[in-house]
């Protein structure tokens, strides 16, 4: 079946797929948003071992995208790999720091005989919430804006500057995205909080810090996106393959895919309505469902507009041929077409992932519960 597709095809079906992961794991991104909360809405120490506890049931969900999300983009765009990772390793090295420290907060906060202290994990867990979002955020900045590296005919990638990737933060493009993931993250992390723990003060300091974070939250995301549409963008060549920069490419990037351009509208659409509905309407607790979906669809548009309609997705500010398109950084046809059997295997993630969520959440957690427990985190 996938054998008779051509090679473009192929590229094109790994790359949504690689959006659809990308998108999932910035809406699970709501696990490192209430871990920023912590503070904020847990007052004493039996409110924040609620909230620790809600999100403790969900922050595996988070890992295990991100590790299917690297391992299909180093399975399906190789060259990616080896240039991001290969030249920007110290971004790459702290978003690994802090997933680490995350999963040993979560194992050992509890833990009798923990000389470390409950504090101090949750210091870590704030650090994973807040280096977490920024960083990932910043670095999907560069599919937009670029990145200064190069590559010779062995495809060797050799980075300019010694800050090996941390210099995207520096460009206000990237890191107002970066700003964008973090403030989302914990909009979605209180409708999460709204909708799984039972407990009147929690509610109600989340229906407060909703408000709170929704402001920066649209602030730094519509100068993103409104600034992105008037940039210059790294289009190629569908026949030359040559790379060259295209002015509102990203605006016209749109406008040629009208479904993508639909799918941002409504997934905006639905995180707004997600808000709304959770400000205005009495005890709402529906509105995680909404912001959620529209998040997904939201950063998956932006995914499709960085690879598709002839774009480079990896682009290179120093040497525009060293930059890495859906075409010249793909495994090859042989691997894609193969992968791409193992690939009908998602709905059945997706249905477990589901399931599991709704046997997770069948009851709200509270006071009362946590008494109940045989694993606190």
């Amino acid at each position: 079946m996938f054998e008779s597709l051509s090679y473009l095809v192929l590229q094109q079906y790994w790359w949504i797929i690689i959006a659809l992961l990308g998108s999932v794991l910035v809406f699970l991104m709501f696990v490192q948003g209430g871990q920023t909360l912590l503070g904020n809405l847990g007052k004493n120490e039996t409110e924040r071992t609620i909230l620790v506890n809600s999100l403790g049931r969900k922050w595996e969900f988070t890992f295990t995208t991100l590790v299917t999300f690297g391992g299909a983009f180093f399975a399906s765009f190789p060259l990616f790999y080896a240039s991001s990772f290969g030249g920007a390793y110290w971004v790459w090295m702290l978003i690994l720091f802090a997933f680490i420290i995350q999963a040993v907060s979560y194992q050992f906060r509890t833990k009798a005989g923990n000389f470390l202290g409950q504090k101090t994990y949750e210091t870590f867990l704030y650090i994973n919430g807040l280096l977490g979002t920024i960083l990932i955020g910043t670095a999907l900045g560069t599919f937009f804006t670029g990145s200064q590296f190069s590559l010779n005919e062995m495809n060797q990638v050799t980075w300019e500057g010694p800050a090996r990737g941390l210099e995207a933060a520096l460009n206000f493009q990237n890191l107002s995205l970066g700003l964008a993931v973090f403030f989302l993250s914990r909009v979605l992390a209180t409708l999460y909080f709204m909708n799984n723990v039972d407990e009147e003060t929690i509610f109600t300091r989340s229906k407060r810090h909703l408000m709170i974070n929704t402001v920066p939250f649209l602030v730094f995301f519509l100068f993103f996106l409104i600034r992105l549409m008037f940039i210059e963008g790294y289009a190629y060549n569908p026949e030359t393959k040559m790379v060259f920069l295209e002015k509102y490419k990203y605006l016209h990037n749109f406008l040629d895919m009208p479904l993508v351009l639909a799918i941002l509208l409504i997934g905006v659409v639905d995180v707004l309505y997600g808000i709304w509905i959770s400000l205005l309407k009495n005890k709402c607790t529906k509105g995680i469902w909404f912001a959620g979906s529209g998040t997904i669809l939201t950063v998956m548009s932006l995914f499709l507009i960085a690879g598709f309609n002839h774009t480079a997705f990896y682009p290179s500010s120093f040497d525009l041929q060293s930059s890495l398109t859906i075409e010249n950084a793909s495994s090859s046809k042989f691997t894609l077409s193969t992968m791409s059997y193992v690939s009908l295997m998602v709905p059945f993630i997706i249905a477990y992932i589901w399931y599991a969520w709704w046997s997770i959440n069948k009851k709200k957690i509270n006071r009362e519960e946590l008494k109940s427990e045989d694993h606190l985190y």
